[in-house]
């Protein structure tokens, strides 16, 4: 008897007995859009290891910037990429222009 060609066979049974690796879990990308000198909407549901696209349409220099979580500059006209790595909730500023205010919520 030729147990070679029972190999593959014996392979695909135990194959399928292995426990399965946990299915990663999706990462999102939101867009803010900044525009005369306002914050757009905030996204609803922003989890840990999502992104957030900073879309500064303003001519002007802008920021997001919270208390030792993040600072992100926004240049005139440009996009900018921040990954979330922080469960919480946010109350963020300009740092350039003090009355532009909004808060982000980062589920777990």
């Amino acid at each position: 008897m030729n147990l070679r060609r029972f190999a593959p066979l014996f392979a695909a049974a135990v194959w399928s007995l292995l426990p399965s690796a946990p299915a990663a879990a999706a990462t999102h990308t939101y867009t803010v859009v900044v525009d005369k000198m306002k914050f757009g909407a905030m996204p609803a549901e922003v989890h840990l290891g999502d992104i957030i696209v900073w879309d500064n349409r303003d001519f002007l220099r802008h920021s997001a910037t919270d208390k030792g979580v993040f600072d992100i500059d926004l240049p005139a006209g440009k996009t900018v990429r921040m990954r979330v790595t922080k469960a919480g909730t946010f109350p963020f500023i300009c740092k350039y222009h003090p009355g532009m205010k909004a808060v982000l919520k980062v589920e777990k």
